[in-house]
């Protein structure tokens, strides 16, 4: 949860879907973005075809690169409308019946006796949500659009948003291994990008910073317990930081991608750098920090984000990387604990969820890991890291957590001195007994002492 203060204006928003340019908008953070391109909208965090590599530049949302659509009025719900038409509709996608890895890392079916997120609602920012999934239908409550007023959330041209859900909420289907983390979760879906990447070029419009705060102060007006941000901005932005603490204000747990752009220096991400924000780095099936991850002190804690299964819009399945993807699954932990210990805080959640994580590989300093590896069923499970206290920065955590290899020779030499200690009783044992018995054993012999043997 980031605390230190804003830099100077690197780019606008990058998103976890692809990198915009400098126009101010807001994305969903994909793929890497193009170094010496500026970005000035949201953009959602997320890796699937890396773009060329870019220098991050502006401040908007970032998932497209067009100029902002006109702005929805705060607070206004608008639902039931017919949803746009997508200018390039999302590819058909193929259900995909084995299980992905990070089911298999959590194995959910150990959290489904104790929590499903049932009765929780989490906010979902994004590209919009197609409801039409199969394992999503029942799942998604009316949102609101932002890109095209009157659309209630449920249109997904970027299938960007859709996968998010998925990873939160998506319900077991006879057939298929996959679904969300919190099956029994409510999504509530706030459309504010639909950008894209294709060949390496950024397409799609997006909101502007202003927008992508309204968006932010919908969600929680709209009763979200947990917001999902996979968007990233790349400046620091006033309205977008005054959203980010009205939802924290309001006990509103926030989690956000840490961002993909490692390669281009590690620019400072929003919200994720904002305090009160769980930011969320990636790792791989090796457990190692994914090679796009931004590594900062704003990354609190890691998950999944590469090669990540997700369900596509309409129906079907489709992988993709990113620390977009990462951030769900976070979110969905939020979610399970919002529902099994409802008389936490948001505060009180985060802090549990970073003090319930695996430790990181190797020592962990400074490679990105915050103060580790998600872990949901001790999330849930451990009853410490449930305190008053604000969460700290992920960098005291990481830097507060045992060196792995001191432990390791702390508890080599004190298993050395148990040894020696035993080997030094038995050997003052056995002295004692020769002493005794060459005391005793001459005495007995002169009084003819013999064993009570039968006569």
């Amino acid at each position: 949860m980031s605390r230190s203060p804003a830099r100077p204006l690197l780019a606008a928003l990058a998103a976890v879907l692809a990198t915009a340019p400098a126009a101010t908008a807001t994305a969903l953070p994909h793929t890497p973005r193009p170094a010496g391109q500026a970005a000035a909208a949201p953009r959602h965090e997320r890796t699937a075809e890396p773009a060329t590599p870019a220098t991050p530049a502006a401040a908007t949302p970032r998932h497209a690169r067009t100029a902002p659509a006109a702005p929805v009025a705060a607070g206004l719900h608008l639902a039931r409308a017919a949803a746009p038409d997508c200018a390039t509709p999302p590819a058909p996608a193929r259900p995909v019946s084995a299980p992905p890895w990070p089911q298999q890392r959590y194995a959910p079916q150990r959290l489904s006796p104790l929590a499903t997120g049932a009765g929780v609602t989490v906010a979902v920012v994004d590209s919009g949500v197609d409801r039409r999934h199969p394992q999503l239908a029942g799942r998604v409550l009316d949102g609101t659009d932002l890109l095209d007023p009157g659309g209630d959330g449920t249109s997904d041209c970027a299938g960007h948003g859709t996968g998010v859900a998925s990873i939160i909420a998506a319900a077991p289907r006879p057939g298929i291994a996959f679904h969300g983390l919190a099956p029994g979760a409510r999504i509530l879906p706030v459309r504010v990008s639909e950008q894209q990447v294709v060949e390496g070029r950024e397409s799609g419009r997006t909101v502007g910073a202003e927008e992508f705060a309204r968006a932010i102060r919908w969600a929680v007006d709209h009763d979200a317990d947990v917001l999902n941000l996979s968007v990233v901005l790349y400046a620091d932005n006033p309205a977008v930081r005054d959203a980010i603490g009205y939802a924290v204000d309001r006990d509103v747990v926030v989690v956000a991608a840490a961002g993909n752009l490692h390669d281009s220096g590690d620019p400072r991400p929003y919200p994720a750098a904002y305090e009160g924000v769980l930011g969320v780095g990636a790792i791989g099936v090796d457990g190692l920090r994914s090679a796009f991850s931004q590594t900062g002190p704003y990354v609190d804690l890691v998950a999944p984000g590469s090669d990540v299964l997700m369900a596509a819009p309409g129906r079907g399945h489709h992988r993709a990387e990113g620390t977009s993807y990462a951030a769900p699954f976070v979110a969905a932990t939020a979610a399970l604990l919002r529902q099994y210990r409802p008389e936490l805080t948001a505060a009180e959640v985060a802090r549990r969820i970073l003090a319930s994580t695996d430790p990181a590989p190797g020592d962990g300093r400074g490679g990105g890991y915050g103060a580790g590896v998600l872990n949901p069923f001790r999330a849930v499970t451990e009853t410490g890291g449930g305190g008053a206290a604000r969460p700290r920065p992920a960098t005291a955590l990481a830097d507060d957590r045992p060196d792995p290899a001191a432990l390791a020779a702390r508890a080599r030499r004190a298993t050395a001195q148990d040894r020696a200690l035993l080997v030094a009783s038995l050997a003052a044992a056995v002295v004692a007994v020769a002493a005794l018995a060459a005391l005793v054993v001459p005495r007995g012999t002169r009084r003819r002492w013999r064993p009570a043997d039968p006569a």
